[in-house]
Protein backbone atom coordinates (compact mmCIF):
# COMPACT_ATOMS: atom_id res chain seq x y z
CA UNK A 1 0.00 0.00 0.00
CA UNK A 2 0.99 3.62 -0.29
CA UNK A 3 1.79 5.84 2.63
CA UNK A 4 -0.83 8.61 3.05
CA UNK A 5 1.99 11.08 2.46
CA UNK A 6 3.52 9.93 -0.79
CA UNK A 7 1.95 10.54 -4.18
CA UNK A 8 3.81 8.73 -6.92
CA UNK A 9 4.54 9.76 -10.49
CA UNK A 10 2.31 12.84 -10.44
CA UNK A 11 4.44 14.88 -8.03
CA UNK A 12 5.51 18.29 -9.28
CA UNK A 13 9.05 19.53 -8.73
CA UNK A 14 9.27 23.23 -7.85
CA UNK A 15 12.75 24.59 -8.49
CA UNK A 16 14.56 27.87 -8.53
CA UNK A 17 16.40 29.17 -11.56
CA UNK A 18 19.47 27.29 -10.35
CA UNK A 19 17.60 23.99 -10.59
CA UNK A 20 17.37 23.38 -6.82
CA UNK A 21 14.47 23.63 -4.41
CA UNK A 22 14.52 26.92 -2.52
CA UNK A 23 15.06 25.38 0.92
CA UNK A 24 17.35 22.33 1.02
CA UNK A 25 16.92 19.77 3.78
CA UNK A 26 19.71 20.28 6.30
CA UNK A 27 20.71 16.65 6.41
CA UNK A 28 24.28 17.08 7.65
CA UNK A 29 25.51 13.58 8.47
CA UNK A 30 22.21 12.48 10.03
CA UNK A 31 20.79 9.06 9.19
CA UNK A 32 17.45 9.33 7.40
CA UNK A 33 14.86 6.62 6.81
CA UNK A 34 12.33 6.41 3.99
CA UNK A 35 9.41 6.14 6.43
CA UNK A 36 7.58 9.16 4.96
CA UNK A 37 7.93 11.65 2.10
CA UNK A 38 10.47 13.86 3.91
CA UNK A 39 13.32 13.00 1.52
CA UNK A 40 11.28 12.29 -1.60
CA UNK A 41 10.72 14.86 -4.36
CA UNK A 42 9.13 12.42 -6.78
CA UNK A 43 9.03 8.80 -7.87
CA UNK A 44 8.75 7.26 -11.33
CA UNK A 45 7.98 3.83 -12.75
CA UNK A 46 6.87 1.16 -10.30
CA UNK A 47 8.82 2.51 -7.32
CA UNK A 48 6.69 3.11 -4.24
CA UNK A 49 6.85 3.02 -0.47
CA UNK A 50 6.30 -0.48 0.89
CA UNK A 51 5.38 -1.25 4.50
CA UNK A 52 7.62 -3.97 5.91
CA UNK A 53 6.52 -6.51 8.50
CA UNK A 54 8.76 -8.07 11.16
CA UNK A 55 9.49 -11.78 10.96
CA UNK A 56 8.18 -13.90 13.86
CA UNK A 57 10.88 -15.59 15.94
CA UNK A 58 10.91 -17.51 19.21
CA UNK A 59 8.78 -17.20 22.35
CA UNK A 60 11.04 -15.47 24.89
CA UNK A 61 8.87 -15.15 27.99
CA UNK A 62 5.95 -17.11 29.44
CA UNK A 63 3.92 -15.58 32.30
CA UNK A 64 3.63 -18.89 34.13
CA UNK A 65 4.43 -17.89 37.72
CA UNK A 66 1.51 -18.10 40.19
CA UNK A 67 1.41 -14.29 40.53
CA UNK A 68 1.45 -13.80 36.71
CA UNK A 69 -1.00 -15.44 34.31
CA UNK A 70 -3.00 -15.17 31.11
CA UNK A 71 -3.65 -11.42 31.35
CA UNK A 72 -0.09 -10.37 32.06
CA UNK A 73 0.89 -7.47 29.85
CA UNK A 74 2.00 -3.88 29.30
CA UNK A 75 5.62 -5.00 28.94
CA UNK A 76 8.32 -2.36 28.59
CA UNK A 77 11.63 -3.67 27.21
CA UNK A 78 14.87 -1.70 27.18
CA UNK A 79 18.60 -2.19 26.87
CA UNK A 80 20.77 -1.17 29.79
CA UNK A 81 24.47 -1.54 29.11
CA UNK A 82 25.18 -5.24 28.71
CA UNK A 83 21.81 -6.23 30.13
CA UNK A 84 18.26 -6.22 28.78
CA UNK A 85 15.40 -5.53 31.18
CA UNK A 86 11.62 -5.72 31.16
CA UNK A 87 8.99 -4.55 33.64
CA UNK A 88 5.42 -5.79 33.23
CA UNK A 89 2.09 -6.55 34.84
CA UNK A 90 1.29 -9.98 36.28
CA UNK A 91 -2.41 -10.95 36.33
CA UNK A 92 -4.74 -13.93 35.86
CA UNK A 93 -8.39 -14.24 34.77
CA UNK A 94 -10.74 -17.21 34.71
CA UNK A 95 -12.89 -18.42 31.81
CA UNK A 96 -15.55 -15.81 32.62
CA UNK A 97 -12.92 -13.06 32.48
CA UNK A 98 -13.04 -12.55 36.23
CA UNK A 99 -9.76 -11.69 37.96
CA UNK A 100 -8.41 -14.56 40.05
CA UNK A 101 -5.84 -12.50 41.93
CA UNK A 102 -4.73 -8.89 42.26
CA UNK A 103 -2.32 -7.25 39.83
CA UNK A 104 1.41 -7.10 40.52
CA UNK A 105 4.37 -5.47 38.79
CA UNK A 106 7.14 -7.89 37.79
CA UNK A 107 10.75 -7.73 36.60
CA UNK A 108 12.84 -9.95 34.29
CA UNK A 109 16.27 -9.62 32.70
CA UNK A 110 18.36 -11.12 29.92
CA UNK A 111 21.92 -11.05 28.61
CA UNK A 112 20.95 -11.68 24.99
CA UNK A 113 17.35 -10.44 24.66
CA UNK A 114 16.14 -13.99 23.96
CA UNK A 115 16.65 -16.01 27.14
CA UNK A 116 15.04 -14.24 30.08
CA UNK A 117 15.22 -14.97 33.80
CA UNK A 118 12.89 -13.94 36.61
CA UNK A 119 15.14 -13.38 39.62
CA UNK A 120 13.95 -14.02 43.16
CA UNK A 121 14.18 -10.47 44.47
CA UNK A 122 12.76 -10.94 47.98
CA UNK A 123 11.04 -7.54 47.96
CA UNK A 124 7.35 -8.36 48.37
CA UNK A 125 5.49 -11.25 49.92
CA UNK A 126 3.15 -13.34 47.77
CA UNK A 127 1.09 -15.96 49.62
CA UNK A 128 3.61 -16.30 52.41
CA UNK A 129 6.81 -16.20 50.36
CA UNK A 130 9.15 -13.50 49.09
CA UNK A 131 10.71 -15.79 46.49
CA UNK A 132 9.38 -13.95 43.46
CA UNK A 133 10.23 -11.24 40.91
CA UNK A 134 7.65 -8.70 42.09
CA UNK A 135 8.88 -5.08 42.23
CA UNK A 136 5.62 -3.23 43.05
CA UNK A 137 2.57 -4.55 44.87
CA UNK A 138 0.63 -1.48 46.03
CA UNK A 139 -2.84 -1.06 44.54
CA UNK A 140 -1.92 2.26 42.99
CA UNK A 141 -0.16 1.85 39.62
CA UNK A 142 0.15 -1.95 39.39
CA UNK A 143 -2.34 -2.15 36.51
CA UNK A 144 -0.09 -0.25 34.08
CA UNK A 145 3.24 0.45 35.76
CA UNK A 146 5.48 1.34 32.77
CA UNK A 147 9.21 1.76 33.40
CA UNK A 148 12.22 2.79 31.35
CA UNK A 149 15.90 3.71 31.67
CA UNK A 150 16.35 7.44 32.30
CA UNK A 151 18.82 8.75 29.70
CA UNK A 152 18.83 12.30 31.07
CA UNK A 153 22.56 12.92 31.75
CA UNK A 154 21.67 15.19 34.68
CA UNK A 155 19.50 12.59 36.41
CA UNK A 156 20.50 11.71 40.00
CA UNK A 157 21.39 8.11 40.87
CA UNK A 158 18.10 7.53 42.64
CA UNK A 159 16.27 8.38 39.37
CA UNK A 160 18.31 6.11 37.08
CA UNK A 161 14.98 4.53 36.14
CA UNK A 162 11.59 6.23 35.93
CA UNK A 163 8.03 5.00 35.57
CA UNK A 164 4.43 6.13 35.20
CA UNK A 165 1.44 4.24 36.54
CA UNK A 166 -2.17 4.67 37.65
CA UNK A 167 -5.28 2.81 38.67
CA UNK A 168 -7.24 1.07 35.89
CA UNK A 169 -9.85 3.43 34.50
CA UNK A 170 -8.85 6.00 37.11
CA UNK A 171 -9.58 9.69 36.71
CA UNK A 172 -6.94 10.69 39.24
CA UNK A 173 -4.13 10.50 36.72
CA UNK A 174 -0.66 9.05 36.39
CA UNK A 175 1.72 8.77 39.31
CA UNK A 176 5.49 9.12 38.86
CA UNK A 177 8.09 6.69 40.25
CA UNK A 178 11.87 6.46 40.40
CA UNK A 179 14.42 3.74 41.13
CA UNK A 180 18.22 3.43 41.38
CA UNK A 181 18.25 -0.19 40.14
CA UNK A 182 14.92 -0.88 38.35
CA UNK A 183 13.89 -3.10 41.28
CA UNK A 184 13.41 -0.88 44.32
CA UNK A 185 10.81 1.75 43.42
CA UNK A 186 9.66 4.87 45.21
CA UNK A 187 6.75 7.14 44.35
CA UNK A 188 7.69 10.73 43.47
CA UNK A 189 5.45 13.09 45.43
CA UNK A 190 1.95 12.28 46.59
CA UNK A 191 -0.12 13.51 43.65
CA UNK A 192 -0.51 12.49 40.00
CA UNK A 193 1.75 14.35 37.58
CA UNK A 194 -0.60 13.92 34.59
CA UNK A 195 -4.36 14.22 35.09
CA UNK A 196 -6.06 14.89 31.74
CA UNK A 197 -6.71 11.48 30.25
CA UNK A 198 -8.21 8.00 30.46
CA UNK A 199 -5.37 5.92 31.80
CA UNK A 200 -6.52 2.29 31.47
CA UNK A 201 -3.72 1.57 28.97
CA UNK A 202 0.06 1.45 28.74
CA UNK A 203 1.06 5.08 29.28
CA UNK A 204 4.74 5.91 28.95
CA UNK A 205 7.44 8.55 29.04
CA UNK A 206 11.12 8.79 28.07
CA UNK A 207 14.01 11.24 27.76
CA UNK A 208 14.26 12.82 24.30
CA UNK A 209 18.03 13.10 23.70
CA UNK A 210 17.61 15.43 20.70
CA UNK A 211 15.28 17.97 22.31
CA UNK A 212 16.60 17.54 25.89
CA UNK A 213 13.25 16.98 27.54
CA UNK A 214 11.00 14.22 28.78
CA UNK A 215 8.10 13.29 26.54
CA UNK A 216 5.02 11.37 27.66
CA UNK A 217 2.29 9.61 25.68
CA UNK A 218 -0.99 8.43 27.20
CA UNK A 219 -4.54 7.52 26.30
CA UNK A 220 -7.50 9.89 25.97
CA UNK A 221 -10.98 9.76 24.47
CA UNK A 222 -11.92 11.98 21.54
CA UNK A 223 -15.03 14.14 20.91
CA UNK A 224 -14.12 16.78 23.44
CA UNK A 225 -13.82 14.50 26.48
CA UNK A 226 -10.72 13.24 28.22
CA UNK A 227 -12.02 10.65 30.67
CA UNK A 228 -13.62 7.25 30.26
CA UNK A 229 -16.56 8.37 32.40
CA UNK A 230 -17.52 11.17 29.99
CA UNK A 231 -16.78 9.25 26.81
CA UNK A 232 -19.47 9.22 24.10
CA UNK A 233 -20.13 6.24 21.78
CA UNK A 234 -19.17 8.27 18.71
CA UNK A 235 -15.74 8.97 20.19
CA UNK A 236 -12.50 7.03 19.86
CA UNK A 237 -9.65 5.96 22.09
CA UNK A 238 -6.80 8.26 21.14
CA UNK A 239 -3.36 9.49 22.25
CA UNK A 240 -2.15 12.66 23.93
CA UNK A 241 1.39 13.89 24.53
CA UNK A 242 3.23 16.44 26.70
CA UNK A 243 6.78 17.46 27.58
CA UNK A 244 8.61 18.07 30.84
CA UNK A 245 12.03 19.17 32.04
CA UNK A 246 11.84 17.43 35.43
CA UNK A 247 9.33 14.56 35.03
CA UNK A 248 7.05 16.29 37.54
CA UNK A 249 5.59 19.31 35.76
CA UNK A 250 4.16 18.52 32.33
CA UNK A 251 3.28 21.13 29.73
CA UNK A 252 2.58 21.57 26.02
CA UNK A 253 -0.22 19.01 26.11
CA UNK A 254 -1.44 18.13 22.63
CA UNK A 255 -3.57 15.43 21.04
CA UNK A 256 -1.77 13.53 18.30
CA UNK A 257 -2.70 14.45 14.75
CA UNK A 258 -2.24 12.46 11.56
CA UNK A 259 -1.63 13.06 7.89
CA UNK A 260 -4.61 13.89 5.73
CA UNK A 261 -6.79 10.91 4.92
CA UNK A 262 -5.93 8.87 8.03
CA UNK A 263 -9.15 7.36 9.41
CA UNK A 264 -10.28 7.85 13.00
CA UNK A 265 -9.79 4.53 14.79
CA UNK A 266 -9.49 3.27 18.35
CA UNK A 267 -5.84 3.26 19.45
CA UNK A 268 -5.44 1.42 22.72
CA UNK A 269 -1.70 1.68 23.37
CA UNK A 270 1.00 3.68 21.60
CA UNK A 271 4.48 2.08 22.10
CA UNK A 272 6.15 5.30 20.90
CA UNK A 273 9.89 5.84 21.31
CA UNK A 274 12.82 7.61 19.71
CA UNK A 275 14.57 5.45 17.15
CA UNK A 276 18.08 4.85 18.52
CA UNK A 277 19.91 5.06 15.18
CA UNK A 278 18.03 8.23 14.20
CA UNK A 279 16.77 9.70 17.50
CA UNK A 280 15.10 12.68 15.83
CA UNK A 281 12.49 10.20 14.56
CA UNK A 282 9.62 8.90 16.68
CA UNK A 283 8.53 5.34 15.91
CA UNK A 284 5.25 4.03 17.34
CA UNK A 285 3.33 0.76 17.21
CA UNK A 286 -0.14 1.69 18.49
CA UNK A 287 -2.63 -1.09 19.05
CA UNK A 288 -5.66 -0.66 16.81
CA UNK A 289 -8.69 -1.83 18.79
CA UNK A 290 -11.61 -3.18 16.74
CA UNK A 291 -14.61 -3.40 19.11
CA UNK A 292 -17.04 -4.45 16.36
CA UNK A 293 -14.82 -7.36 15.30
CA UNK A 294 -14.80 -9.40 18.48
CA UNK A 295 -12.67 -6.79 20.30
CA UNK A 296 -9.63 -8.05 18.45
CA UNK A 297 -6.49 -5.94 18.24
CA UNK A 298 -3.58 -5.48 15.84
CA UNK A 299 -0.48 -3.25 15.99
CA UNK A 300 0.18 -0.73 13.22
CA UNK A 301 3.16 1.51 12.43
CA UNK A 302 3.29 5.27 12.76
CA UNK A 303 6.19 7.72 12.55
CA UNK A 304 6.73 11.37 13.38
CA UNK A 305 9.37 14.08 13.18
CA UNK A 306 7.96 16.39 15.85
CA UNK A 307 6.32 13.93 18.23
CA UNK A 308 2.81 15.26 17.60
CA UNK A 309 1.88 14.80 13.93
CA UNK A 310 2.23 11.18 12.80
CA UNK A 311 2.09 9.29 9.53
CA UNK A 312 0.07 6.16 10.36
CA UNK A 313 -0.13 3.13 8.08
CA UNK A 314 -3.37 1.20 7.66
CA UNK A 315 -1.96 -2.33 7.34
CA UNK A 316 -1.12 -4.21 10.55
CA UNK A 317 2.56 -4.95 11.07
CA UNK A 318 1.81 -8.16 12.97
CA UNK A 319 -1.18 -10.10 11.70
CA UNK A 320 -3.30 -12.49 13.74
CA UNK A 321 -1.72 -15.54 12.09
CA UNK A 322 1.85 -14.53 12.96
CA UNK A 323 2.22 -17.26 14.00
CA UNK A 324 -0.59 -18.25 16.42
CA UNK A 325 -2.83 -17.39 19.38
CA UNK A 326 -3.26 -13.76 18.39
CA UNK A 327 -6.98 -13.68 17.54
CA UNK A 328 -9.70 -12.32 19.73
CA UNK A 329 -9.76 -10.03 22.71
CA UNK A 330 -6.46 -8.19 23.30
CA UNK A 331 -4.19 -11.02 22.16
CA UNK A 332 -1.97 -9.11 19.73
CA UNK A 333 -0.22 -6.16 21.38
CA UNK A 334 3.19 -4.84 20.45
CA UNK A 335 5.24 -4.20 23.58
CA UNK A 336 7.27 -1.04 24.18
CA UNK A 337 10.91 -1.33 23.17
CA UNK A 338 13.19 -2.35 20.33
CA UNK A 339 16.92 -2.92 20.01
CA UNK A 340 19.71 -4.78 18.23
CA UNK A 341 20.73 -8.01 19.95
CA UNK A 342 24.30 -9.33 20.31
CA UNK A 343 25.46 -11.18 17.19
CA UNK A 344 22.55 -9.89 15.08
CA UNK A 345 23.91 -6.73 13.40
CA UNK A 346 21.25 -6.60 10.67
CA UNK A 347 18.28 -7.27 12.95
CA UNK A 348 16.13 -5.01 15.06
CA UNK A 349 14.20 -6.98 17.67
CA UNK A 350 10.71 -6.06 18.82
CA UNK A 351 8.34 -8.05 21.03
CA UNK A 352 4.61 -8.76 20.96
CA UNK A 353 2.18 -10.53 23.28
CA UNK A 354 -0.08 -13.50 22.47
CA UNK A 355 -2.48 -15.98 24.10
CA UNK A 356 -4.46 -13.42 26.17
CA UNK A 357 -7.47 -14.58 28.23
CA UNK A 358 -6.71 -18.21 27.35
CA UNK A 359 -6.53 -21.24 29.66
CA UNK A 360 -2.73 -21.29 29.46
CA UNK A 361 -0.37 -18.44 30.50
CA UNK A 362 0.23 -15.44 28.27
CA UNK A 363 3.41 -15.30 26.21
CA UNK A 364 5.79 -12.81 24.63
CA UNK A 365 7.27 -13.54 21.22
CA UNK A 366 10.24 -11.85 19.58
CA UNK A 367 9.90 -10.45 16.06
CA UNK A 368 12.75 -9.20 13.88
CA UNK A 369 12.85 -6.21 11.56
CA UNK A 370 15.76 -5.41 9.35
CA UNK A 371 17.72 -2.49 10.82
CA UNK A 372 15.96 0.69 9.58
CA UNK A 373 13.55 -1.67 7.84
CA UNK A 374 10.13 -0.27 8.75
CA UNK A 375 9.38 1.06 5.26
CA UNK A 376 11.25 0.50 1.98
CA UNK A 377 11.46 2.45 -1.25
CA UNK A 378 10.72 -0.62 -3.35
CA UNK A 379 11.35 -1.04 -7.05
CA UNK A 380 9.48 -3.84 -8.78
CA UNK A 381 10.06 -5.92 -11.90
CA UNK A 382 9.80 -2.94 -14.25
CA UNK A 383 11.95 -0.68 -12.11
CA UNK A 384 11.77 3.04 -11.60
CA UNK A 385 13.38 5.94 -9.84
CA UNK A 386 13.38 8.14 -6.75
CA UNK A 387 14.53 11.75 -6.90
CA UNK A 388 15.31 13.17 -3.48
CA UNK A 389 14.66 16.70 -2.41
CA UNK A 390 17.64 19.03 -2.27
CA UNK A 391 19.99 17.89 0.49
CA UNK A 392 22.51 19.99 2.37
CA UNK A 393 25.05 17.43 3.56
CA UNK A 394 28.34 16.94 5.41
CA UNK A 395 30.80 14.18 4.68
CA UNK A 396 32.78 12.57 1.87
CA UNK A 397 30.86 9.29 1.61
CA UNK A 398 27.29 8.25 0.95
CA UNK A 399 26.05 5.25 2.92
CA UNK A 400 22.99 3.21 1.95
CA UNK A 401 20.98 0.42 3.55
CA UNK A 402 19.53 -1.79 0.81
CA UNK A 403 18.67 -5.24 -0.51
CA UNK A 404 18.94 -6.08 -4.21
CA UNK A 405 17.06 -9.25 -5.11
CA UNK A 406 17.94 -11.71 -7.87
CA UNK A 407 17.77 -10.04 -11.26
CA UNK A 408 17.64 -6.59 -9.68
CA UNK A 409 19.89 -3.55 -9.59
CA UNK A 410 20.43 -0.26 -7.81
CA UNK A 411 22.33 2.80 -9.01
CA UNK A 412 22.73 6.30 -7.61
CA UNK A 413 23.27 9.52 -9.52
CA UNK A 414 24.33 12.81 -7.93
CA UNK A 415 22.96 16.06 -9.38
CA UNK A 416 24.41 19.55 -8.93
CA UNK A 417 22.60 22.90 -8.80
CA UNK A 418 21.98 22.97 -12.55
CA UNK A 419 20.55 19.46 -12.58
CA UNK A 420 23.71 18.11 -14.18
CA UNK A 421 24.79 14.59 -13.20
CA UNK A 422 28.14 14.98 -11.43
CA UNK A 423 28.46 11.46 -10.07
CA UNK A 424 27.22 7.98 -10.84
CA UNK A 425 27.64 4.85 -8.76
CA UNK A 426 28.61 1.42 -9.86
CA UNK A 427 25.69 -0.99 -10.13
CA UNK A 428 25.02 -1.93 -6.50
CA UNK A 429 24.18 -5.50 -5.53
CA UNK A 430 23.74 -7.58 -2.40
CA UNK A 431 22.24 -7.15 1.05
CA UNK A 432 24.05 -4.52 3.12
CA UNK A 433 23.52 -2.08 5.98
CA UNK A 434 25.44 1.22 6.11
CA UNK A 435 27.37 0.35 2.95
CA UNK A 436 29.64 3.01 1.43
CA UNK A 437 28.59 3.60 -2.16
CA UNK A 438 31.32 2.89 -4.71
CA UNK A 439 31.46 5.21 -7.71
CA UNK A 440 31.92 4.73 -11.41
CA UNK A 441 32.07 8.52 -11.71
CA UNK A 442 33.13 9.95 -8.33
CA UNK A 443 31.21 13.13 -7.32
CA UNK A 444 34.03 14.13 -4.94
CA UNK A 445 31.79 14.92 -1.97
CA UNK A 446 33.17 17.70 0.19
CA UNK A 447 30.00 18.99 1.81
CA UNK A 448 27.45 21.14 0.04
CA UNK A 449 24.09 20.78 -1.67
CA UNK A 450 23.01 17.98 -4.02
CA UNK A 451 20.09 15.90 -5.16
CA UNK A 452 20.22 12.12 -5.43
CA UNK A 453 18.49 10.03 -8.05
CA UNK A 454 18.13 6.34 -7.24
CA UNK A 455 17.25 3.85 -9.97
CA UNK A 456 15.70 0.78 -8.32
CA UNK A 457 14.71 -2.55 -9.85
CA UNK A 458 13.81 -5.62 -7.79
CA UNK A 459 15.35 -3.93 -4.77
CA UNK A 460 14.53 -2.18 -1.48
CA UNK A 461 16.25 0.92 -0.10
CA UNK A 462 15.68 1.71 3.58
CA UNK A 463 17.93 4.58 4.62
CA UNK A 464 20.79 6.86 3.63
CA UNK A 465 23.48 8.88 5.33
CA UNK A 466 26.45 11.08 4.46
CA UNK A 467 29.55 10.42 6.53
CA UNK A 468 33.34 10.76 6.70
Amino acid sequence: MKSPLLKTAACLVFVTSSGFAAEPIKLGNRLELFVDDYLVEKTTGDVKQHLMKPEPKEVVLVADSPWEGNTSGYYSFFKDGGLFRTVYRGWQHDEKMKAEHKEVTCYAESKDGIHWTKPNLGLFEWKGSKENNIVWLALRATHNFTAYRNDNPAAPKEARYLALGGLPGSEEGLLAFQSPDCKNWQQIGDKPVITHGAFDSQNLAFWDTIRNEYRAYWRIFTKGVTTKKDWKPEGFRAIRTATSKDFKTWENEADLTYTEGTPAQHLYTNAIQSYERAPHLFIGFPTRFLPKEGERVEPVLMTSRDGVKFNRWSEPVITEDAPKDRKGNRSNYMTWGMFQLPGKPKELSVYATENYYEKTPGRVRRFAYRVDGFVAMRGGEKGGGVLTKTLSYKGKNLLLNYVVREGGSLTVEVLDQSGKVIGKSKVLQGDVVDSVVEWENDPDFEGGVVQLRLSIKNADVFSLKFSD
